[in-house]
């Protein structure tokens, strides 16, 4: 025996083809009486509409895009940021009921096939995340009439709806930290400047250095990556050989700083403090244990995908900044 069709279930219901659509589809204006037959002959034939039938009915396709822009494949294994997100993402699109296309721009090809899906409605919503400076993503999506959703707010922008972490003020804490276990000549190790959230961090460093009255120039340029927290760092005890304190602005170049001291003779935390920004599991495993800032990363996605499901279902939705907080362990 096949899968009940719509046509089954009307007839069993005793109503129209077109009535029984609208019940399944949860349209309104459909009398009781009706309501409760169809419904009836729904679980008893056990019908299961398909996707591609409910879309003709409500205009929608029931897929929503999750849009990285430049992220090299290999972060997915080796940094888990991304993959914490989407499975923040996947919780809450399970439930609703949507399926997720996951599409990395770091190619003309994967974003001429995303400018398809938005001309051609394809998709009901889009979450973007990774955002550089004038970023190619963004001027893509910025005129497609369907729900629009960014993953840390991005740069130079004041989009109507975005979730991000309270970067500035996790930064502020960490250094404010430094600065209160007697660290005076304190450097960081930057993300890269065309990223909001890497501003924000650089932000928040200058912030509690200028509350404590502390110089704020001990400062070198990195990507979030290890090999340029290697070079940053060299490049940081190279001119400031006094140094006694570093904030990376994210773990994965805390752990690569933390490597180049010790190459150097420099004990942590003895010598020089560090602290990393993310709360990455691997942060408790390097030696010592690393001080941190802790962004709730899957939160990040779970909130990123509830704002663009109440959105595609034509209910209001705020931007939302998610609370850090600093996790002090050997390192500093």
């Amino acid at each position: 025996m096949g899968r009940p069709t719509i046509e089954e279930v009307a007839l069993r219901a005793g109503v129209s083809r077109g009535t029984a659509s609208r019940v399944i589809n949860g349209a309104a204006h459909v009398s009781a009486d009706a309501r409760e037959k169809v419904l009836r002959a729904v679980d008893e034939l056990r019908y299961v509409p398909s996707r591609a039938a409910r879309s003709l009915v409500t205009q929608r396709n029931d897929t929503v895009a999750l849009a990285i822009s430049n992220v090299d494949p290999r972060l997915f294994s080796d940094h888990p940021f991304f993959s914490e997100v989407i499975l923040g993402i996947d919780e809450v699109l399970a439930e609703a009921d949507l399926e997720l296309t996951l599409v990395l721009g770091t190619s003309q090809a994967a974003r001429d096939r995303l400018s398809r899906r938005l001309s051609s409605r394809r998709v009901d919503g889009v979450m973007l995340l990774s955002l550089h400076g004038n970023d190619p993503l963004y001027s893509l999506v910025e005129h497609a009439d369907i729900p629009i959703v960014f993953g840390g707010k991005p740069l130079g922008i004041e989009p109507d709806h975005y979730v991000d972490a309270d970067n500035r003020g996790g930064a502020r804490q960490a250094v404010a930290h430094l600065v209160r276990t007697g660290r005076r000549r304190i450097a960081t190790i930057t993300g890269p400047q065309d990223m909001d959230a890497a501003v924000a961090r650089f932000n928040g460093f200058r912030d509690a250095l200028g509350e404590a009255r502390l110089e704020d120039h001990r400062v070198a340029y990195g990507d979030f990556s290890e090999a340029s927290a290697s070079a940053a760092m060299a490049e940081l005890l190279e001119r400031f050989p006094d140094l006694d304190a570093v904030f990376a602005a994210a773990d994965a170049m805390a752990a690569a700083a933390m490597r180049v001291l010790a190459a150097n003779g420099r004990r942590v935390p003895e010598d020089v403090a560090v602290v990393g920004f993310d709360d990455r599991p691997a942060a408790l495993h390097l030696s010592p244990p690393l001080t941190t800032v802790h962004q709730p990363i899957r939160a990040l996605g779970t909130e990123m995908a509830r704002m663009l499901v109440a959105l595609v279902n034509g209910r209001p939705a705020t931007s939302l900044i998610l609370p850090t907080r600093l996790v002090v362990r050997g390192s500093a």
